[in-house]
């Protein structure tokens, strides 16, 4: 295989990656035009079009999906251990890739970023925000961030948040108007706020537990989205309940703007969890990572 064949494959994984040229080219330090050669030699090689461009977006033909699933994981892995070797084998640098759903940003991610931009300022992070269930080794992560119950099994996992409650929240205005619930099977006659999973397509049903009895309850409401943060906003406007991490809403309950319901009925569960392939825990810059998770507190 000659060199040219390499090079053309990192720029296909790279575009295939970032969905775009332009922003691809950014990223490997070379103009669009010559990215656009290094594509165009690359398919005339194996034959057949690996990309469908038009003036608003690229996307992958089922050739190019092949060609990512097969080929991006084992490029990724190789330039790795490049960049392993070329920093002696301990040093900090190079680019760590994170794939992180959108409730777990603000409690794992920020806490973390300046230890990371102080201690490390030759690492370059790349957080992708996605509550897709994602695969972090054929997307070309490091690691991912998850719930304990959506972690794949063969995978190294690390505590990255303490345990949390998920609990039901409204506005003093929407409860002084619609009453306080007493029991989850009040909500039904509630207007609540729903989530709708971008995984499965399907509309989240609320969990509840007390004295070790669990209930689901299939909610209500003219409001569905699927970000966590749209959901707690449109509760302080008084739209209705919404269903959220406990941690994430506790400044506006301690300011009063949101109200906790149905707290005696709250689930807690174990936390985030920082999970990856166990050949990636020798990466000093994901060793560098877990430290400084591990320096947050509640999560040791």
């Amino acid at each position: 295989m000659r060199l040219t064949q390499l090079n053309g494959l990192l720029a296909f994984v790279t575009v295939a990656e970032r969905r775009g040229f332009s922003s691809a080219a950014r990223a490997l330090g070379v103009s669009p035009s010559a990215l656009s050669q290094a594509i165009r030699n690359l398919e005339a090689r194996v034959g057949v079009p690996l990309f469908v461009r038009t003036t608003r977006s690229v996307s992958l033909t089922e050739a190019g999906e092949r060609l990512l699933a097969r080929g991006g994981p084992s490029l990724r892995e190789a330039l790795a251990a490049v960049e392993d070797a070329s920093s002696g084998g301990d040093a900090v640098v190079g680019r760590l890739r994170l794939s992180v759903p959108r409730i777990a940003a603000p409690v794992v991610i920020e806490p973390v970023l300046p230890i990371l931009r102080r201690e490390y300022p030759q690492l370059s992070i790349e957080i992708s925000v996605d509550d897709r269930s994602v695969d972090i080794v054929a997307e070309g992560f490091d690691a991912g961030i998850r719930l304990s119950e959506a972690l794949e099994r063969d995978m190294v996992a690390v505590r990255a948040s303490p345990p949390f409650r998920f609990v039901v929240v409204g506005a003093p205005s929407y409860l002084e108007a619609r009453g306080m619930p007493q029991v989850p099977k009040d909500l039904l006659t509630h207007e609540c706020i729903g989530y709708r999973s971008l995984t499965t397509g399907t509309l989240y049903q609320w969990e509840f537990e007390r004295r070790g009895r669990e209930q689901q309850v299939a909610i209500r409401g003219s409001l569905v989205c699927n970000d966590a943060s749209l959901m707690m906003r449109a509760a302080v406007a008084g739209l209705g309940l919404a269903y959220v991490n406990e941690q994430v809403v506790a400044g506006d309950v301690e300011a009063g703007r949101l109200r906790v319901v149905l707290g005696d009925y709250a689930p807690e569960v174990p936390g985030f969890f920082l999970y990856f392939p166990s050949r990636a825990q020798k990466l000093p810059k994901l060793r560098a990572f877990i430290d400084a998770v591990r320096s947050i507190p509640g999560t040791t």
